[in-house]
C-alpha cells in the first residue's frame, strides 16, 4: 500500500500540476490528501468525460495533468479520450481505479467492467501498467509514464488496484450555504428574422480581441469561422461533442487572456453538467456562446431540444456572473462587446438560423498542428 501523501508528492515531483476527475472509493485517501493540499490545482468534474477534456484545456495551457475515475467512468471518457486526446495529440496520466476486479468481491454494477477494463484500454490504445502496491515502485512507474508520454503525445493509464492507496479518511464535508446570484438573464431579443451563423461569426470575429483564444465546438461552427478567418489562437475542435466548453474551461483557469468557447446547442444539451463545473470554479475571463439554430446541423438538420431551453438562465443557477440571450446581430455584438469588459464567467444566448455555407470547407491543418500553435499562442502569452 502506498500512502497517499507520498503518492501526492510524487506526482509533484514528476511536474504534475493540475488533475481533474469523478471520485472512486478506491482514492478517498488521496483525494483527502489533494483537497488539503496546494501543490496542484484539483476540478472536481460532473462526468468522466468532462474531467478529459478540461485535462486537454490545462495541458494546452501548459499544465502537466491528471485524470482519475473509476473503471466504469472509462465509458463516459471514451470518446474524447478517442475523438480529442487522439486526433489533437493531447497526453494526460490516467488514474483508473480497477472496480469489479475479478475474485474481488464488488456491487453487481462493476462485474463486466472489472472483467473488460484492461481490454478497453487496449483497444482505445492507451497504454496502461499495474499502480505499484510498494512505495520504491513508484518513482519507476511515474518514470515510465512520463516517457510514453513524451514520446507520444498521448494518455497513458495506471490501473488502481483495492487498497493500494492508504491514509486517513477525510473529515465530514460541511456543507456550505447555496450562494444565489441576484443578477437576471439579459433580455437583447427583438423578434425579428434570426441571423445566420455565419454572419453572427462575423460580427464576432470583428469586437473579439487579438488577445483572446477562441474554442469552437465541432461541427460547421469551426469550420466556419476557419473558413472566414484562420488564426492561432483559434482551436477547431472535431468530435469529442460536447467537449468545447470543458476544454475552454481548462484554458481559462490557466491562462490571464479572455477564452471565448463558440459552442452550439446540441453540444451544450450533451454535456450541460459542464455548465455547473464553469460556475463552481468561476473563471472571470470565460466567455461561453451558445449559437442555437434548434438543430444537429451538421447531420442533415435533425432537431434539437433547444427550444424548450433557456441557456442563459441555466447558466445563471449554475453560477455564471452574467447572462443573456438575443436573437439578433445588435443584441449579440453589445453582449459580447460588453462580456469581454467585466468579470465573467459570461453565458451569451444567440437563436440563428439553421443552414451554413455551401460549399463549407474544412480545416485544412491538421488537429494536432492546431493544438500546438494553440498551445505556443497560450505559452507566449503567460
Amino acid at each position: 500500500m502506498i500512502p497517499a501523501g507520498i503518492l501526492l508528492d510524487e506526482l509533484v515531483r514528476f511536474d504534475f500540476d493540475f488533475v481533474a476527475g469523478v471520485p472512486c472509493s478506491f482514492l478517498t485517501p488521496w483525494l483527502a490528501a489533494l483537497n488539503a493540499s496546494s501543490k496542484m490545482v484539483h476540478v472536481a468534474a460532473a462526468s468522466e468525460g468532462e474531467a478529459v477534456a478540461i485535462a486537454a484545456g490545462a495541458w494546452l495551457a501548459g499544465r502537466k495533468t491528471v485524470v482519475f475515475c473509476q473503471n466504469s467512468g472509462l465509458g463516459n471518457a471514451v470518446n474524447p479520450l478517442t475523438s480529442l486526446s487522439f486526433p489533437f495529440r493531447i497526453p494526460t496520466f490516467l488514474l483508473v481505479t480497477w472496480r469489479g476486479e475479478p475474485g474481488i468481491k464488488d456491487e453487481p454494477q462493476h462485474v463486466l467492467m472489472g472483467q473488460i477494463t484492461q481490454a478497453l484500454l487496449d483497444v482505445i490504445r492507451v497504454p496502461w501498467r499495474e499502480f505499484p502496491n510498494e512505495v520504491r515502485d513508484l518513482p519507476e512507474m511515474l518514470s515510465a509514464a512520463t516517457a510514453e508520454m513524451n514520446e507520444s503525445s498521448l494518455p497513458f493509464a495506471a490501473v488502481v488496484r483495492k487498497d493500494s492507496i492508504g491514509g486517513a479518511e477525510p473529515p465530514a464535508a460541511l456543507r456550505s450555504p447555496l450562494h444565489r446570484r441576484a443578477a437576471d438573464c439579459i433580455d437583447l431579443i427583438d423578434d425579428g428574422p434570426l441571423p445566420a451563423r455565419i454572419a453572427a461569426l462575423e460580427r464576432f470575429l470583428a469586437v473579439v480581441p487579438e488577445r483572446a483564444s477562441v474554442v469552437a465546438t465541432t461541427g460547421k461552427c469551426g469550420r466556419e469561422l476557419f473558413t472566414l478567418c484562420d488564426r492561432p489562437q483559434h482551436l477547431y475542435q472535431v468530435g469529442s461533442m460536447g467537449c468545447a466548453s470543458a476544454m475552454a474551461l481548462g484554458v481559462a483557469l490557466n491562462s490571464k487572456s479572455p477564452v471565448v468557447v463558440l459552442d452550439g446547442d446540441g453540444s451544450a444539451l450533451m454535456k450541460m453538467g459542464n455548465m455547473a463545473t464553469i460556475g463552481a470554479c468561476a473563471p472571470e475571463n470565460l466567455i461561453h456562446v451558445i449559437l442555437d439554430n434548434n438543430a444537429h446541423d451538421s447531420t442533415g438538420g435533425q432537431p434539437t431540444s433547444s427550444q424548450t431551453v433557456d441557456f442563459a438562465r441555466v447558466a445563471l443557477s449554475c453560477g455564471y456572473r452574467s447572462a443573456s440571450k438575443s436573437d439578433n446581430l445588435r443584441g449579440f455584438e453589445t453582449a459580447v462587446t460588453t462580456a469581454f469588459k467585466t468579470p465573467g464567467p459570461t453565458l451569451i444566448h444567440l437563436r440563428i438560423q439553421v443552414g451554413s455555407l455551401d460549399p463549407l470547407a474544412r480545416p485544412s491543418i491538421a488537429p494536432h498542428e492546431v493544438a500546438q500553435r494553440f498551445r505556443k499562442f497560450l505559452m507566449d502569452r503567460g
